[in-house]
């Protein structure tokens, strides 16, 4: 009877060792495939690789093209540039063709650049700026709907809570000192809320000078990879170059939707060559135009 038992417990241990290596076989061959497929990876390390300071990047590729049709692909990153202020920089976020066309559109309309009065919430004329602008109305037509719809994407705010696009020129010794985007009277926050992030986008590049500059940036401000090629101005913050087809995304408020003091920035004189940029500011709610 013992033998019998004994029998029947190694039948029942063999059997259990058999699922569970038909198992683990079964797990082997899905993961080959997996890998075949290209749909798992393992990863990689790199040693010859040396990472940078307040630029991790996320790559990917894009296919737009050319005038004779031909495709022509175009690398298209993001780098984490500062986390106080959270400001992220998007590379090739705009085509040449797109920001030739922004540029064009506005041109004949430039006239002297503004400020907000924090008295009455009105316009009013600064020697803290002296850029010229124009605004272009949301949604004026398909380009225009087509780069909006981007913003959308890359911000994670919806289309509605944006402002109109405001395009920029800076010439040589034109600056905007350090100021916030964020309002602190009640008649510019009555539309919308409060602004919360700002997406400038750069149409030109800038032979010296005309930096976006955070002096109040809570990080290693001479980090960035192109520290040696900023201006004096530059280097008094962390700053960013423009660069054609660019685009930086900062926020004005924390993800609690306090207001962020270390969003203060400001844009660097331009030296030499021009300065043309887009703006585009986004609100907590829906932005009636």
């Amino acid at each position: 009877m013992a033998k019998v038992r004994h029998s029947r417990f190694q039948a029942r241990k063999w059997s259990t060792m058999t699922l569970i290596l038909t198992m683990l076989f079964m797990l082997t061959v899905v993961l080959l495939m997996l890998l075949a497929l290209g749909i798992f990876s393992l990863p990689i390390s790199n040693e010859d690789s040396t990472p940078i300071d307040l630029t991790t990047s996320y790559r990917r590729m894009t296919v737009e093209r050319d005038g004779d049709g031909q495709e022509k692909r175009e690398e298209q990153w993001t780098e984490i540039v500062s986390w106080e202020p959270r400001a992220f920089l998007y590379h090739n976020f705009l085509s040449k063709e797109e920001c030739e066309y922004l540029i064009a559109l506005a041109r004949p309309h430039m006239v002297k650049s503004t400020v907000v009065d924090s008295k009455t919430g009105r316009s009013k004329d600064s020697r803290v700026r002296t850029s010229s602008g124009m605004f272009l109305r949301r949604g004026r037509d398909k380009i225009i709907r087509n780069i909006e719809k981007r913003i959308a994407d890359f911000s994670f705010i919806p289309v509605e809570h944006g402002e109109g696009l405001q395009i920029l020129h800076y010439e040589v010794g034109q600056k905007y000192e350090a100021h916030y985007d964020y309002f602190l009277d009640e008649f510019n926050t009555k539309n919308g809320g409060q602004r919360t992030a700002t997406l400038l986008m750069y149409l030109s590049d800038v032979e010296e000078g005309g930096e976006t500059v955070f002096p109040a940036a809570q990080a290693n401000i001479s980090s960035v990879p192109w520290w040696n090629e900023l201006s004096e101005c530059g280097k008094r913050g962390l700053s960013v170059k423009p660069k054609m087809g660019n685009a930086l995304l900062f926020w004005s408020t924390r993800p609690d939707a306090t207001l962020d003091p270390s969003s203060l920035h400001g844009s660097c004189p331009v030296i030499r060559g021009n300065k043309w940029s887009a703006t585009k500011w986004m609100h907590l709610g829906e932005y009636k135009v």
